[in-house]
């Protein structure tokens, strides 16, 4: 499942035939609402659905949506109602996905829908009622956590906050429902990109807005900026890594400053930390958030590793991106309520593994037993237990703050990285809520329909 904060409706992959390999069934619903053609909701124009929607041959609601990465899927608008542990939701408009293109079929055939997670009116958190939601993205292909509303843990660094930023009237290159924050300056080691703080800003066509994506895999810069950056780093690893100077490689079609590394190093040599400069805060980026190692693309013995910076110009996009590539080990909370986005660097998801519970230990394979009266839908594996040990448990070790009395959930998801793909990563989550009530449910799956 991919979690992104820079798309709005959620979809999943639905099994409409009996071959059609799905882990969703709107068939065995009671609450799975087809929306037909005539339905105000189907002539809805949001920014994930631009263009005027078509009718299939059963005059039900039919349309497509391409993302940048020329993946695209295309299915039916449907209701249904989704929960979350106890809490289930309104009636949500979400995408029954018939088919879909990806230049990565691999990644693609694991990928069992996509999590909308922006401020558009479809997204996931504004029709489930979500102010605030956090996550944080592992550095290697294991568990990251996704919180959905309030928590407490004593290891959690202070969040650093900076403002979302607002555009009241509508621009043709500004979208205002992403995660739009003011970057304000790079800094290189301790040197500040000589550039004016006019190519930061936003310009009358909304073109130069500066978005929080976790949906793209690495940070594509305006380029000027990126231009800068650029000749700055390479300056600074003079001597430390050799280019790789092979004019006509590009990298995503993007990044055009490559690195030939030993695969013997146990590790990257020493390299300077880039500061994202934004408005009220600072995020660090230093080593191997700085290159990636490109599959598969060797030179003799050695390894091709790429700058995880981009030229946002060679793309045509007309923005700067944070992708997740740069979130990695940085605790990400975005504060609906307050209208701003917190983070705290070097969050260790040990703080996690660490808690020892077995809970945490089950993550595979291991179906025990549903609710009565609903049909949960099953990525890996389903858990349930009591949540009173775990509590006290939590409790004794002193991970989370028990005099905390709101109700928080919990989603744990492994990341895989596909290569070049907007959305074919698969997130699978896994879902725990603790509150009052003495269960709680564990689970890579979140999406629950009532069912027979």
């Amino acid at each position: 499942m991919v979690l992104d904060t820079g798309s709005e409706l959620s979809w999943l992959h639905c099994k409409k035939e009996p071959n059609f390999n799905s882990i969703f069934n709107p068939l065995a619903s009671k609450t799975y609402t087809k929306i037909p053609c005539s339905s105000p909701t189907c002539e809805t124009r949001t920014r994930d659905l631009p263009l005027p929607v078509s009718c299939d041959p059963a005059k039900l609601c039919h349309f497509i949506i391409s993302y940048a990465d020329a993946s695209s899927v295309e299915g039916n608008l449907a209701f249904e109602t989704f929960r979350v542990g106890s809490l289930t939701g309104p009636a949500t408009v979400f995408g029954c996905m018939d088919s879909g293109f990806s230049s990565n079929s691999e990644e693609d055939a694991k990928t069992t829908g996509l999590m909308g997670m922006n401020r558009g009116s479809l997204s996931f958190v504004n029709q489930m009622g979500f102010r605030k939601f956090s996550y944080c993205i592992s550095d290697r292909d294991s568990s990251g956590v996704l919180l959905l509303g309030e928590a407490s843990f004593s290891w959690l660094k202070p969040l650093n906050y900076t403002p979302l930023v607002e555009m009241s009237t509508p621009l043709p290159y500004f979208d205002r429902v992403a995660y739009s924050v003011q970057l304000e300056g790079i800094r290189v080691s301790d040197k500040v990109l000589s550039l004016p703080k006019s190519v930061f800003v936003p310009d009358h066509t909304g073109a130069g807005q500066t978005m929080v994506d976790s949906g793209t895999q690495f940070t594509f810069l305006l380029g000027p900026v990126y231009s800068a950056l650029k000749t700055e780093f390479l300056l600074q690893t003079k001597g430390v890594l050799r280019v790789l100077n092979e004019p006509h490689f590009v990298f995503q079609g993007a990044m055009d400053l490559c690195y030939l590394i030993e695969p013997t190093r146990a590790s990257l040599p020493n390299l300077p930390v880039v500061n994202l400069m934004f408005r009220g805060a600072e995020m660090s980026v230093s080593g191997q958030r700085l290159l990636y190692r490109v599959p598969g693309e060797v030179r003799g013995e050695d390894s091709v590793w790429c700058f995880t910076f981009g030229n946002s110009d060679s793309l045509g996009i007309e923005s700067f991106v944070i992708g997740h590539h740069q979130q990695q080990n940085v605790w990400m909370e975005y504060d609906l309520e307050k209208s701003r986005i917190g983070f705290a660097e070097g969050t260790s998801l040990s703080a996690f593994d660490e808690w020892g519970h077995p809970i945490l230990k089950t993550l595979q394979g291991t179906l025990l037993s549903s609710r009565a009266n609903s049909l949960l839908v099953i990525v890996d594996a389903l858990l349930v237990v009591t949540a009173s040990s775990f509590r006290d448990f939590l409790c004794q070790s002193g991970n989370v703050d028990c005099l905390v009395e709101s109700t928080f959930v919990v989603i744990v998801f492994s990341v895989r990285i596909a290569l070049g793909q907007g959305y074919g990563r698969e997130h699978a989550l896994s879902v725990m809520e603790m509150d009052k009530v003495d269960w709680m449910l564990l689970t890579y799956a979140f999406v629950t329909s009532t069912g027979p």
